[in-house]
């Protein structure tokens, strides 16, 4: 699985309130709830994120409630995977769950600045920096995640299997 995208870049402890603000949390909506992503970060950020792009923060990414809304509202925002130095717990497995990729680098973060166009081997556990030229690595997913991933997340994961099954 391959990744390329613009970065934008966010820091520490981003809650899962910034990503998207309890307010819009009557919809259930993916593409509602992606007009608004990181709304209180950046409150253009939904317009400008273009897909495939990629976000790129620092320590504690999604940490607060469980909700499944935040990977949901990034992931329909376009953006294509996140990388940061370190992820809530819960927020990690939702994000596996709703199929959107997310890697820990924490030295990657460090070199990576906004607007960098990065290129991603989620397999290989690459990270190429096509703007400065650099290459940062980062521990792979292991292969029962990757295959959760490249299936769309969870639920689709499942059907499948369901099918392969006949049942």
């Amino acid at each position: 699985m391959q990744i390329k995208g613009k970065v934008w870049k966010f820091g520490d402890h981003i809650d899962t309130d910034v990503i998207i603000p309890a307010r819009y949390l009557n919809t259930s909506d993916p593409y509602e709830l992606a007009q608004h992503c990181m709304e209180d970060a950046d409150p253009e950020f939904a317009k400008k994120v273009r897909k495939g792009d990629i976000i790129v923060a620092g320590e504690n990414f999604g940490c607060g409630s469980s909700r499944e809304h935040a990977p949901i509202a990034i992931k329909y925002a376009g953006v294509s995977c996140v990388v940061a130095k370190s992820f809530a717990r819960i927020f990690y497995r939702n994000a596996i769950n709703t199929g959107l990729p997310i890697i820990e680098a924490p030295d990657a973060v460090e070199r990576i600045e906004e607007g960098n166009e990065l290129e991603i081997f989620l397999e290989k556990g690459i990270i190429r920096n096509l703007t400065k030229k650099e290459e940062y690595s980062f521990e792979p997913l292991p292969e029962f995640m990757m295959k959760l991933l490249t299936s769309g997340g969870l639920i689709p994961f499942v059907r499948k299997r369901l099918q392969q099954k006949g049942a």
